[in-house]
């Protein structure tokens, strides 16, 4: 069992992984794009995915899909702010946002936010020390290169062996400058300077990433290599991203499960999980 500390809340990870619920505040997300870009149309769908049964919100207002360009500061703010301010007021769901600007995040948790789930692991400078001052659970993501290039040449001399030993070299340095470890979370993130090749690898191989000691996410929702291998577009890949996440649990090496589709990805979960206890 893990115990995620999360802003003096304890979310406790036993027999099954929790359920991330997307809400994507952007015009240009790989796959749902525009259709919850107004602050009310993302507050509205944040709240259906708490009816659904999501374990977590996470909120973003910045697209990291193949080829995106970075988002002004204040544009990002203006789009997540609102909507995690507004949902902080009427969710009992713990809410994550998706940022890697420092200033975005300090604003979000001051505004009622619980975590911090950053594509770069911590990358912007200041935001080590948003995550120690506000006791945030932290999610630290792999990324080989940026949004903008992370596609062009991925090369890895072992795909899962080179992305384990960057995390626990990440986990290593912000404990080292006073982050808790009770309230970090690992995500070897799928699709982000990843082939084909890598995806499948990291998949097949999730259990070694249990020597890191800490909760790890899987991002694998509406992911283009599913698309690939089942011959359908982003928007009708549900059964592929259902298999994958029921691949990961027979594997039993994922604590955090960050969907799109948040009632069908509980009920595999659920039924996963009164299969295994018969």
């Amino acid at each position: 069992m893990f115990q995620w500390q999360i802003r003096g809340r304890v979310l406790s990870i036993a027999t099954r992984p929790l359920v991330m619920g997307i809400v994507n505040v952007t015009p240009d997300s790989f796959s749902d794009g525009g259709h919850y870009a107004s602050p009310e149309r993302a507050i509205a769908h944040g709240l259906e995915l708490e009816r659904q049964g999501a374990d977590i919100l996470d909120v973003g207002g910045e697209s990291t899909r193949p080829g995106a360009e970075p988002v002004a500061l204040a544009e990002e703010m203006g789009r997540v702010l609102p909507v995690v301010q507004a949902l902080a007021g009427q969710v009992k769901t713990p809410i994550s946002v998706d940022t890697s600007k420092s200033a975005v995040a300090r604003a979000c948790l001051e505004a009622g936010a619980h975590i911090i789930n950053d594509v770069t692991g911590l990358g912007d400078p200041d935001m080590v020390a948003v995550a120690r001052e506000s006791g945030a659970g932290v999610i630290l993501m792999h990324m080989q290169g940026t949004p903008a290039t992370m596609q062009l040449e991925p090369r890895y001399d072992d795909v899962v062996n080179d992305i384990r030993r960057f995390l626990e070299q990440r986990i290593a340095e912000v404990t080292g400058q006073g982050v808790d470890r009770s309230c970090l979370a690992i995500d070897p993130g799928l699709g982000f300077g990843k082939r084909f090749k890598h995806n499948l690898e990291i998949l097949a191989r999730l259990g070694e990433f249990r020597s890191l000691g800490v909760p790890l996410c899987l991002g694998a929702s509406r992911k283009g290599f599913i698309g690939k291998i089942i011959g359908r577009p982003v928007e009708q890949v549900l059964s592929g991203s259902l298999a994958v996440v029921s691949f990961a649990l027979a594997q039993q090496a994922v604590q955090i499960v960050r969907v799109h589709d948040v009632a069908a990805t509980r009920d595999t979960v659920l039924m996963w999980e009164a299969l295994r206890g018969v």
